[in-house]
């Protein structure tokens, strides 16, 4: 019978079971740099010129939609309320273990405003008997934190944005009422973040490569915001110097320091010069993109010969988001430059390069980004499965009442599959019958094909699925552990019914999880048999997987969360962020 209550009320979800469902159903993507709408409380990009508006959207600026971190931070300010030290825990994984850019910068900011900051703990009689555990040198730690080449550490951005999300009045409040500032303050609370900028800068001018290589990355106009805000101090003109920052004497007449005869860096437009001068400028100086663009004369612009003496400084995820420029220019004939591409290709962690492809022209090219997100997606898989031999059962529903959200289930799946070796996922469709598909291949474009005859009708009986696999031969080899992912609204049989037919055909679920997709009422079915056969139950809505960096995390995160059935026990995701040392602040 179908009902539209939650398998356990909000109020008695424990912290862990809030900070998986955060990590499962939120993006944290909460700063966008072109204008958007906001439709129901969420980001969208703006529909193209004379496309109709959605229905009570409104119009979003470039920069922080508040709306979303407001919703985020919130939910990990709970969470923080709840347990301490797990929240302590997950911060020092969101930045050493993630590429999770805004969730990063939202976890610093907590930290770093939180108020268990190493106060004395007294006896009766005054004495100090022990000082509390200090949580805000995490914050500080993760603003502070340096690994050569590390895509971990916080950009001069995130450094920034910490500051940024804590001045937001939606987010003061917020701490405020949690009591980490004074409530009678006009001001936001920022906790250490002015300590941990300066201690950023001084460490930056003090390796000045460091600072000269993050002015050619094109951070110059964020660092010098940084020091603004933190009112840091150099301690010589170079600093000024290398960010072509020209000094004045203070009202108060105190400066001492970057008023002299500064030699200023400055970075003077390319008008003048020629394609093949500006090109011998790239090479010679080592520019990079960024340092380039907003530099070209209007009579030259970005050509060909530009674009590839500016190749060699993009990253991967640049050369991939690139694409449409490089094809425009004719570029992508081009064998190294290809060559490059191609790598850029295999290197991919999340699955952005799906709308890159719906600006490029080319078959192929489409083609080769679609393989990208077919990357990330196995990627994702294999770093969570490689410890255990996992698993996975796909069952969708194709009954009647998914006629209006198959369609969603499809997308979420194409998304997703393609990470599995096919030897070890099994995926079935069901309504009263149960039929077993199987890819010509480990790709998006194969799922596709598969799924594309899929059709919404019929009654809905979850076990005819698991009999379909069965009955097509699979077993479970006993050391592997089995994670049950149903795609649907849960509207069928009784959980007990469900959970039965598992234990009928030999089958033990180390977890279920709910890839839910509901075009009416929602059920209980797969939560109640999660709960009959005590194994994990986690869900995701399969709106979410319309963020392309949101596929590799719900995967690592459904695939980790599991307790084996029957065998050693397998460390879930929450263990795994519990066996994350605390960061620490080095001297």
């Amino acid at each position: 019978m179908a009902t539209a209550r939650p398998p356990i009320p909000e109020a008695q979800l424990g912290p862990a079971e809030k900070l998986l469902d955060l990590i499962l159903s939120s993006s944290a993507h909460l700063w966008h740099n072109r204008p958007g709408l906001e439709v129901g409380g969420v980001w969208q990009m703006k529909p193209k010129k004379g496309a109709a508006m959605p229905r009570g959207a409104k119009e979003v600026r470039p920069g922080l939609h508040v709306t979303a971190a407001e919703r985020l931070y919130t939910r990990l300010l709970e969470i923080y309320r709840l347990n301490q030290d797990l929240f302590a825990h997950f911060a020092s994984y969101a930045l050493k273990e993630t590429d999770w850019r805004d969730l990063k910068v939202a976890c610093a900011a907590l930290m770093l405003v939180q108020n268990r900051a190493g106060q004395p703990v007294k006896e009766d009689d005054g004495q100090v008997a022990f000082y509390d555990d200090d949580f805000r040198r995490i914050g500080e730690a993760m603003l502070l934190f340096y690994e050569k080449k590390s895509q971990r550490m916080m950009t001069p951005k995130a450094v920034l944005r910490v500051a940024e999300l804590l001045e937001t009045d939606e987010i003061a409040k917020l701490n405020r009422k949690a009591g980490f500032g004074d409530p009678a303050s006009k001001k936001p609370p920022l906790g250490r973040w002015k300590r941990a900028a300066q201690k950023w800068l001084e460490y930056r001018e003090a390796n000045p490569q460091l600072l000269e290589g993050l002015v050619k990355a094109g951070f110059k106009e964020t660092i010098k915001a940084i020091a603004r805000k933190a009112g840091y101090k150099p301690k010589s003109q170079r600093f000024f110097e290398v960010l072509g920052w020209k000094q004045k004497q203070a009202e108060g007449g105190h400066r001492t320091v970057g008023l002299g005869a500064l030699k200023l860096e400055k970075k003077d437009r390319f008008d003048g010069l020629s394609e093949v001068e500006i090109c011998e400028a790239i090479e010679t100086q080592r520019l990079a993109y960024k340092d380039v663009v907003g530099r070209l004369p209007k009579d030259v612009g970005l050509t060909p010969a530009i674009m590839a003496a500016l190749v060699p400084s993009l990253s991967d995820r640049d050369l991939r988001i690139l694409t449409p420029t490089l094809e425009s220019l004719g570029l992508m004939v081009d064998a190294d430059i290809r060559a490059r591409w191609e790598k850029a290709i295999a290197e991919s962690t999340d699955q952005r390069a799906l709308n890159v492809a719906k600006n490029v022209r080319s078959k192929e090219l489409k083609e080769k980004l679609s393989e990208a997100a077919d990357v990330a997606a196995k990627k994702a898989v294999a770093e969570a499965t490689k410890d255990v031999d996992v698993r996975v059962m796909f069952l969708i529903d194709k009954s009647g009442s998914m006629e209006g959200a198959i369609e969603q289930s499809k997308e979420a799946l194409t998304k997703i599959l393609a990470g599995f070796p096919l030897d070890k996922v099994h995926i079935a469709t069901f309504d009263t019958f149960g039929t077993v598909l199987v890819p010509k291949a480990a790709s998006a474009a194969a799922v596709k094909h598969l799924l594309q005859a899929v059709k919404a009708s019929g009654g809905t009986v979850h076990a005819a699925a698991v009999r379909a696999i069965h009955a097509s031969g699979v077993r479970i080899p006993e050391a592997a552990r089995l994670v049950v992912i149903v795609v649907g609204d849960e509207a069928g049989e009784a959980g007990d019914q469900f959970a039965r037919v598992f234990r009928e055909l030999g089958y033990q679920p180390a977890a279920m999880a709910m890839l839910v997709s509901v075009a009416g009422a929602r059920g209980n079915t797969v939560r109640s048999a999660a709960a009959q056969l005590k194994v994990p139950f986690s869900e995701v809505q399969a709106a979410s997987f319309d963020d392309p960096y949101q596929v590799p995390r719900v995967l690592k995160a459904l695939l980790d969360a599991p307790v084996a059935v029957g065998a050693a026990p397998q460390q879930g995701w929450v263990e795994r962020v519990m066996r994350t040392p605390l960061l620490e602040l080095k001297a």
